[in-house]
């Protein structure tokens, strides 16, 4: 059976010393779910799930006991090339996403052959309820729409976001980030006005200022908005 030979195949894989490392960086994930393969391994080997006939049986065996199966199923996502098939498979998968690099990690190479189609996606993820699903959304949104498919009406619907949830609103930021990056005069007036949340408005400040895509004069000008007491 595909899953049993997959479970098998990743301890094959294992590398403690690593799990042990990915235990520390990715908190809200179940501490003895993970076996320790690294990420390069993975994708290599996603490859050639995504190739079986069977797949659709791995895909389908949810939830995934361990940290690394997820993973694996985020990079066999992010390899299948029929657009609705892919999406149907996102949707079942995403309740299941329970940390932000599962999340970040998934990013299917056929949504940007379907964008009028991925669109309308974007919205029902974005106006979830649940943590990951929002922030694949925001993700999803950054990936494919801060350059020619740009519109001033997509930042306005991540601004609209209200969350207590960290892993959503440094998502947040780093979209706003990225998008001062791709579409600076559009998107400074959100840091000019203040449009969003104390803590996410700053956090944007910092990685753009982090960023090599941002000017130096735009960092100068960016951090002269830095508020200083945050909620």
């Amino acid at each position: 059976m595909i899953v049993d030979e997959i479970r098998k195949e990743l301890f094959d894989l294992r590398d403690e010393a690593y799990a042990a490392f990915q235990l520390k960086l990715i908190p809200t994930a179940e501490p003895d779910s993970f076996i320790g393969v690294r990420t390069p391994a993975l994708r290599t080997y996603a490859k050639a799930v995504a190739k079986r006939s069977d797949v659709d049986t791995f895909l389908s065996d949810l939830p995934h006991r361990y940290f690394d199966e997820n993973q694996l199923h985020a990079f066999v996502l992010s390899e299948m090339k029929d657009f609705d098939k892919c999406v149907q498979h996102v949707e079942a998968f995403l309740p299941y996403v329970d940390n932000w690099a599962t999340c970040d990690q998934m990013s299917p190479k056929v949504f940007k052959k379907y964008k009028e189609q991925l669109l309308p996606r974007i919205r029902s993820w974005i106006a979830s309820t649940e943590t990951y699903t929002i922030r694949f959304g925001i993700g999803m949104l950054m990936t494919h729409f801060l350059d020619d498919d740009f519109d001033p009406a997509y930042p306005e619907m991540v601004a609209k976001l209200a969350s207590e949830e960290y892993y959503v609103n440094m998502m947040i930021a780093w979209y706003f980030a990225t998008a001062l990056a791709k579409q600076y005069d559009a998107i400074v007036p959100y840091i000019e006005e203040q449009r969003l949340p104390a803590w996410t408005h700053n956090k944007t400040i910092q990685k753009a200022v982090e960023s090599y895509r941002i000017t130096p004069e735009q960092k100068t000008y960016l951090k002269t908005f830095k508020v200083r007491k945050e909620k």
